[in-house]
C-alpha cells in the first residue's frame, strides 16, 4: 500500500511523527526528541509507537545541546534498533557516514518489507531526515519525482538542500532479502 502519510502526536510532548508506508511498512520522520523541552514525553511517544529502527541523523552537540544525549540508549531500552548517521544541519552524509549507509539501508528495507516501522529524525524532521527517507523510497523502488510529491504530502519541508536532493536521488532500487 502505497497510501497518504498519516500523522502521531501527544499533547504533552508536542513531537509530531509525520508517517507513511512504504516498502510494505512504515516510514516517519520527525524532529529530534527534546527539541520542544519535553525529552522524556518525546521518548515515550517514540517508544509507543514501536519503531523496528530509529535513525538519528542529529549530530552529538545537537543531541547534547536538546537534552537527547542518553536516546540511543533509552530508544533501545525500548525495544528499538538504533543506528546514528550524523550529519551537519542542511548538509549531506560524509564519506564516513555513506560508507554505513548501506548497511542501515540493508536494515531499515528489511523492516519495511516485513511490514515493520522505522522512524528516521534530525533537529527539526525536515532536511536531513526527508533526505534519508526520500533515498530509502528510491532504494524500495519508488520514482524519485513520485516519492518526493507523497513525502511532501506528509512533511512539505522534507529534503531542505539541491546537494540533499542529489544525495537523496543518487540511491538506486535495492533486492531486500526478507
Amino acid at each position: 500500500m502505497q497510501g497518504n502519510g498519516t500523522e502521531q502526536t501527544d499533547a504533552q510532548s508536542g513531537l509530531v511523527i509525520y508517517a507513511l508506508q512504504v516498502g510494505g511498512g512504515t516510514l516517519a520522520i520527525s524532529p529530534l526528541p527534546g527539541l520542544s523541552g519535553h525529552y522524556a514525553a518525546d521518548v515515550e511517544l517514540i517508544g509507543s509507537w514501536r519503531p523496528g529502527l530509529v535513525i538519528s541523523m542529529t549530530t552529538e552537540i545537537e543531541m547534547f545541546q536538546f537534552g537527547a544525549r542518553t536516546f540511543g540508549a533509552d530508544i533501545q531500552g525500548r525495544a528499538s534498533r538504533w543506528a546514528h548517521l550524523p550529519v551537519d544541519d542542511f548538509g549531506t552524509p560524509s564519506s564516513e557516514i555513506d560508507e554505513q549507509w548501506n548497511e542501515v539501508s540493508r536494515s531499515a528495507r528489511q523492516a519495511l518489507a516485513g511490514g515493520g516501522r522505522v522512524l528516521i529524525h534530525c533537529r527539526g524532521g525536515c532536511g536531513r531526515s526527508g533526505m534519508v527517507a526520500l533515498r530509502l523510497m528510491v532504494e524500495c523502488g519508488e520514482k524519485g519525482p513520485d516519492a518526493l510529491a507523497r513525502l511532501r504530502g506528509v512533511r512539505p519541508c522534507a529534503v531542505e538542500t539541491d546537494a540533499q536532493m542529489d544525495w537523496a536521488l543518487a540511491g538506486r532500487k535495492q533486492r531486500t532479502a526478507k
